[in-house]
């Protein structure tokens, strides 16, 4: 199957998944429940869903334990997006081609739209463990099976706070308007960007049983993932447009943020980012056909437009 047909797949299979989830509450019709799905089913790449889906099937796991934990991820992702857009924030009036969350629904129900995608991305992950835990005869494989869910908890836990995605998002507050040094701008965006990113690898990784060295190997094709996704968005942030992205160009440099772009210029930016792109990919050659997918994925997102 081709790399377009598998993405294709793979995002079919979260779209309906993240629908099935959350029409469970619609059926209350409360105004939480229509922000929280007018955001979370906006469409996007699933970039870190596809991941997890996609390192599961590196190592021929069973999707059914990985898509709770994958699309977990993108609720955190989402809420996170939800409140990026607030005018506390970054203050921004489109998210994918649409008008943002409190532009349609009002500040405070966004921030509680958000709050509650984020707990209940752990609602549907709590889930899950019970549930293995329920239809269990608690053998050491059924209960080493729990500890890797349990685990791939914690994984996704650390990336959402302080020591990773919300890290990440502080130090880029307390930087606007200023001119960083080059390692801060990395320690920003590993967390900032690179942290949800890295999650749904090594979480999948996890719970799909790889031992230390594949699991190592995942994490370093991910943290240049993170690193070259970033450098990616900041180079469309200058040579994008509103039409293509769904989003406002040249934003970072209307709120003087620093960026890749803004520190070593545009070509050297095009230049780190074919460079980490290069290491993403020399990072899982030890699993050969079985990491083409993964392979392309990070080529795809070298060329994308969006």
């Amino acid at each position: 199957m081709s790399f377009s047909a598998l993405y294709k797949d793979y995002q079919e299979i979260v779209e309906n998944w993240l629908d099935s989830v959350i029409s469970k509450h619609l059926f209350q019709r409360s105004g939480i429940h229509e922000a929280m799905e007018y955001s979370l089913m906006a469409g996007g790449k699933r970039l870190r869903p596809i991941l997890s889906l996609a390192v599961c099937d590196v190592f021929g796991g069973d999707m059914k334990d990985v898509i709770p934990f994958a699309c977990a991820i993108e609720m955190i992702h989402t809420y996170s997006l939800i409140h990026d857009d607030l005018p506390a924030m970054d203050n921004d009036d489109y998210r994918r081609g649409r008008l943002t969350n409190h532009k349609v629904f009002g500040e405070a129900k966004a921030i509680l739209a958000g709050d509650a995608l984020l707990n209940y991305a752990f609602e549907v992950m709590l889930d899950n463990v019970l549930d293995s835990s329920k239809d269990s005869e608690f053998t050491s494989e059924s209960c080493g099976n729990i500890l890797k869910k349990i685990k791939a908890m914690k994984i996704i836990a650390n990336a959402s706070g302080t020591s990773g995605m919300i890290g990440g998002q502080v130090v880029d507050l307390e930087s606007e308007g200023k001119s960083i040094e080059a390692h801060l701008l990395h320690y920003m965006h590993k967390n900032k960007t690179g942290a949800l990113i890295k999650a749904p690898v090594l979480s999948s990784a996890v719970i799909c049983g790889a031992n230390e060295v594949e699991y190592n190997s995942l994490e370093k094709y991910a943290e240049n993932l993170g690193i070259a996704f970033q450098i990616k968005d900041d180079i469309l942030d200058v040579e994008g447009d509103l039409e293509t992205m769904g989003k406002k160009s040249h934003s970072d440099a209307e709120k003087m943020k620093s960026t890749y772009v803004s520190i070593y210029g545009l070509e050297k930016s095009k230049e780190m980012l074919s460079h980490v792109t290069d290491s993403a990919i020399e990072s899982i050659r030890e699993f050969g056909e079985r990491g083409s997918f993964l392979k392309e994925l990070a080529l795809f997102l070298l060329n994308r437009n969006s």
